[in-house]
């Protein structure tokens, strides 16, 4: 007698088989899609505490002035504050991905966080680095840069390590973004399924 799940030459699983095999090569570009998504979330980390760490470090004396007198440049200091402490968790869940080859929340919740998340945070840095460049611009053009150099400097800097760190999120999103059309479109955060 016949099983009734065995399957005849040519007829392929019912939508309701929910396992999936991978070949070597299908496992391969997972892996690689994955590796790449975790290195972006790591440059992205490391560029927003990068600017985090430069804009809370400018300041240069009492005659000086400092960050935190700057709206901007306490927009620029939190936003990437957060930015690297989610980047943080979430390259924990890629680390997971990889050890346990499953996700840390059910798939669909998972996916749009990440789309979600990195939408949010990437305008975040983006809105808070046009606000300092915009600030940073304006005193150039006074007396606040002429008698401090370093500290203009340096909260350009930080600025600059912040648009690099939205680029890196950015680029993540398009990434996360591919996982959630697959997702629509298969019902796998992936396309790549034999």
């Amino acid at each position: 007698m016949r099983s009734p799940h065995a399957f005849r030459n040519g007829e392929s699983p019912s939508s309701r088989d929910h396992t999936h095999f991978h070949s070597t090569v299908v496992a391969q570009k997972l892996r690689r899609f994955n590796s790449l998504i975790l290195l972006l979330r790591l440059a992205s980390f490391s560029f927003s505490l990068a600017s985090a760490v430069f804009m809370l470090t400018n300041s240069r004396g009492s005659g000086s002035p400092h960050w935190y007198d700057f709206d901007a440049f306490r927009f620029v200091f939190v936003a990437n504050a957060i930015v690297a402490l989610y980047s943080v968790f979430e390259m924990g869940t890629c680390v997971w991905e990889f050890s346990r080859e499953t996700t840390l929340w059910p798939e669909a919740f998972q996916v749009w966080f990440d789309f979600g998340h990195d939408q949010v945070f990437s305008y975040l840095l983006l809105s808070a680095g046009s606000a300092a460049a915009a600030l940073a611009r304006t005193m150039r053009g006074g007396d606040t840069c002429t008698a401090n150099k370093a500290f203009c400097l340096q909260s350009d800097v930080a600025i600059g390590l912040g648009f690099a760190a939205f680029l890196f999120l950015a680029f993540s999103s398009c990434f996360s973004g591919f996982r959630v059309a697959c997702f629509l479109i298969t019902g796998s955060r992936f396309h790549l399924y034999s």
